[in-house]
């Protein structure tokens, strides 16, 4: 997994202070840990921008003075007009302890099913799993191509080691239907055929 570096700057906490930063293009962040007291600071929005814009998870080495942690990004609060990072938390990790994250999927190929004229449904797009930090995948790639009209893959046909997935197993990640013009026509051949069939 990448690991993405952030130089962090201590700043007290308050929102008088946190607009202060944003108006000079910092982002107040905290982060915080099941060991760790909370540690509030900020960063530079652009050095967010690896977090932001993209579809894979890394870790996140925080460095503060003398400090330094390993962490993940658990929140990034956008403002709603102008859609910039205005918070982030991060959440700390520690060797040895399992944690709960959600990961990205990645479909990877075109389905048979799609091939044949199906419709292919994306149900979600990200998975929460538990494991240790250093089994945490950047992504989650699922292959398609095998999956035909009237087929689906389920949590239950992934298999990724030493890495459980919090969601039921029953759970459709993806499935290829029929399209309603072929459902459609054969619902009605069937209604012509009953037609044909004489009365006894």
């Amino acid at each position: 997994m990448n690991v993405i570096s952030l130089a962090a700057s201590a700043r007290k906490p308050g929102q008088s202070i946190a607009r202060a930063l944003r108006r000079t293009g910092q982002v107040p962040c905290i982060l915080y840990g099941r060991h760790q007291d909370a540690v509030p600071f900020s960063t530079s929005e652009k050095s967010l921008n690896p977090l932001i814009h993209t579809s894979r998870t890394h870790l996140v080495h925080v460095s503060l003075d003398e400090a330094a942690w390993e962490c993940i990004v658990k929140d990034i609060a956008f403002h709603p007009v102008t859609d910039r990072p205005m918070h982030a938390d991060f959440q700390v990790l520690h060797a040895g302890e399992h944690v709960t994250l959600p990961v990205p999927i990645r479909y990877v190929g075109t389905s048979a099913g799609q091939a044949q004229g199906g419709l292919v449904r994306y149900a979600i797009n990200e998975l929460t799993v538990s494991c240790l930090p250093k089994h945490i995948p950047a992504q989650i790639d699922i292959e398609v191509s095998h999956v035909e009209i009237g087929d689906a893959i389920h949590v239950r046909d992934l298999q990724i080691p030493n890495v459980k997935f919090l969601a039921p197993a029953d759970q459709i990640l993806m499935a290829v239907e029929r399209p309603r013009v072929l459902v459609e026509v054969g619902e009605e051949e069937e209604e012509d055929t009953e037609e044909l069939v004489p009365d006894a």
